[in-house]
């Protein structure tokens, strides 16, 4: 069981996860705020270079040098969703409200890659796409560690059944939104739970996102799962559908030497 661990920056709280303790990282809390990852890199390592992106929740994934040729003019940041590392001291960082934080790890390679996967994230597979990129660069899939951070958990993650199905669709191939749903009602330890609400259903995004690395041959050892629900924590984490604040929280990884 990898743990999850509290830790105090000039008394303000961020986890981290054993299953990431090869690289300096952290699922900054709602205390930060706002705070730049500029100035949260300081806090994982003084000498690494940070790097954000404009999310738009896509499923687009690039390094610091792809940044500079997709910079949206309006503020400087290039559109996309995910980022990994090409070099050693590389702060990748992400934000999210609800959406789930995503860091990996190659204890090979020393890389990294931190995403944003929001439902519309996981539908169009940022999570493969990421790791299909960092074996482009090298890396086999048995030296990956991916820890997902606080999210909404699915018992309070009421969508449509056609959300359900979209999100569905990346693990189950059919084109029939019943049939998909229905047959991720029916999996073990499935990511549906019933809503009273007709036409409802509620969803766990990070099983969704577990299934599918585990369709890529991803075993459950390597996957680490925060037990912290953004919605019902408050006192730690932004959510988005419970405050409806454009507020949010960061995690970061740092790439090593």
């Amino acid at each position: 069981m990898h743990t999850w661990h509290w830790h105090d920056w000039e008394g303000l709280p961020y986890l981290s996860c054993s299953l990431l303790r090869n690289w300096q990282h952290g699922f900054f809390t709602q205390q930060f705020w706002p705070r730049s990852p500029d100035e949260l890199t300081k806090v994982l390592h003084p000498e690494a270079s940070a790097y954000r992106l404009k999310q738009v929740h896509g499923n687009t994934v690039l390094t610091p040098r792809e940044i500079a040729t997709n910079l949206d003019a309006e503020d400087e940041l290039a559109l996309a969703d995910g980022l990994m590392s090409e070099a050693p001291l590389q702060a990748v960082w992400v934000a999210s409200a609800d959406c789930t934080p995503v860091l990996i790890g190659d204890i090979k390679t020393g890389r990294v890659a931190a995403l944003h996967a929001g439902w519309r994230g996981t539908a169009k597979k940022i999570v493969p796409q990421a790791i299909a990129r960092m074996q482009a660069q090298g890396s086999q899939l048995a030296d990956l560690r991916i820890a997902m951070g606080p999210a909404i958990a699915g018992e309070v993650y009421q969508v449509s059944v056609e959300v359900a199905a979209e999100i569905g669709a990346s693990i189950i191939p059919h084109e029939d939104n019943q049939k998909i749903v229905q047959t991720l009602h029916d999996l073990p330890h499935s990511p549906l739970l019933a809503d009273p609400e007709p036409g409802k259903v509620r969803v766990d995004v990070r099983r969704v996102n577990t299934l599918q690395m585990e369709n890529l041959g991803i075993s459950a050892e390597q996957i680490a799962i925060a037990p912290y629900c953004t919605y019902q924590t408050p006192d730690h984490f932004f959510s988005y559908r419970r405050e409806q604040q454009k507020k949010v929280q960061w995690s970061g990884i740092v790439s090593v030497v």
